[in-house]
């Protein structure tokens, strides 16, 4: 048989949006690989899944992955894991996936849990155009960035931690102006799940007066249209 990598999603706070076939594969495999083993472990066991688990994660991906290729090569069935969601979007798992393609091995992606599409059905705003952003630079390139989303006219989505979101929000109602509406949830699936909905002065301005927990996912309308010509059509009714 030959080896095949499996991304898995796994629930982002709720064990119940854990799929049956994502547990099926789990269980199939010769070994997972997990971003956090400790994290995933309690996962695991609740659904009795006991398979040998290795740590993969952003500090070892790299001098990881060709073992990992080397046992695909052999024929083993390899299940990839994050601590919360689909691998890959904003977690470890695209170097991976791209070197078993370099390598000609087959690569599947189930589909489940992930933290942005539910926070942007959500939102309110418009969905048919987007862009993902992930998160945003800490320090080198954040200006740049922040100014070229000021110009992005699709629905813009990313993700923030507890401690920048304030910040976060104040420097993209610099750039993008306060009466920008937008969208932040947080806790996603969980108990105390909450969206926000508003300008970007009004969110910021909720979230300065609550605590700050949990995993948060911002929205933002994309740039208004602009009529260039107001009287396009007048030569023409005139």
């Amino acid at each position: 048989m030959n080896g095949k990598l499996y991304l898995v999603p796994t629930p982002i706070g709720n064990l119940e949006d854990m799929t049956f076939r994502a547990i099926r594969i789990l269980k199939e495999c010769d070994l997972i690989l997990a971003e956090d083993t400790r994290t995933s472990a309690p996962m695991l066991k609740h659904f009795g899944i006991d398979k040998r688990v290795f740590s993969h994660h952003q500090h070892n991906e790299h001098k990881a992955t060709a073992e990992i290729i080397r046992f695909l090569n052999e024929g083993q069935q390899i299940a990839l894991i994050s601590d919360a969601g689909t691998p890959a979007i904003s977690d470890p798992g695209f170097f991976l996936v791209r070197e078993a393609i370099k390598n000609e091995i087959a690569v599947e992606c189930l589909p489940g849990a992930t933290a942005f599409v539910p926070a942007l059905v959500n939102s309110g705003l418009p969905a048919d155009a987007f862009c993902f952003e992930g998160f945003l630079p800490v320090k080198k390139g954040r200006q740049t960035k922040f100014k070229k989303l000021a110009e992005e006219d699709r629905t813009i989505i990313l993700y923030e931690s507890p401690h920048r979101l304030l910040k976060t929000l104040e420097e993209f109602a610099q750039y993008l102006g306060e009466e920008r509406q937008a969208s932040v949830s947080r806790e996603l699936t969980k108990m105390f799940e909450e969206t926000v909905r508003g300008t970007l002065v009004e969110i910021k301005s909720h979230f300065e007066n609550n605590t700050l927990k949990g995993e948060f996912v911002i929205c933002i309308a994309g740039k208004p249209a602009t009529v260039k010509n107001k009287n396009k059509y007048s030569d023409a009714e005139e």
